[in-house]
């Protein structure tokens, strides 16, 4: 059933991404998904918004979700997000136990789920997550590009 899911529940990232430009932050969306398929969490990046360079939406989901749930063991928990997780973010994940991370476009700079690093699924580690990429890739591409693409959409450099 879940993967038959993944599509869905990635609308729903999607949309929380979307959101996110109005705060000038990087459309980033994700939804923690717990075992009965009730979305626990839902967030976007925030560290324009709130300053904090934590505030990625994968962090800021899993804390929802821990919260919700009142465990920080998401054990039986997807994470749904629309960009490939980065190191930061993976080492979130693998230390919330998360089950599955289903993510939207790679980041060949600095993902961390098989594209420039395999965090999620290296042996080394505690805990290993089930990774399945490129679901509606070129939607969650397409965010971010036409985000990038807009100067008075991005923050401004320092």
């Amino acid at each position: 059933m879940e993967r038959a899911m993944h599509h869905d529940w990635m609308r729903l990232a999607l949309a929380e991404a979307e959101q996110a430009p109005a705060t000038r932050d990087v459309p980033v969306g994700a939804i923690v998904v717990d075992g009965s398929g009730r979305v626990v969490a839902a967030r976007r990046n925030e560290r324009e918004l709130t300053g904090d360079p934590t505030a990625h939406a994968e962090v800021l989901a899993l804390r929802t979700a821990a919260e919700a749930t009142g465990d920080w063991r998401l054990t039986d928990c997807t994470l749904v997000v629309t960009l490939e997780p980065c190191v930061m973010c993976a080492g979130a994940i693998v230390s919330a136990r998360v089950a599955t991370v289903v993510f939207g476009a790679w980041d060949e700079k600095a993902g961390a789920a098989g594209s420039l690093y395999d965090v999620l699924r290296d042996r080394r580690l505690n805990h290993r997550v089930e990774v399945f990429g490129g679901v509606e890739a070129e939607a969650s591409a397409r965010l971010l590009l036409e985000f990038f693409d807009d100067p008075l959409r991005r923050p401004a450099s320092p």
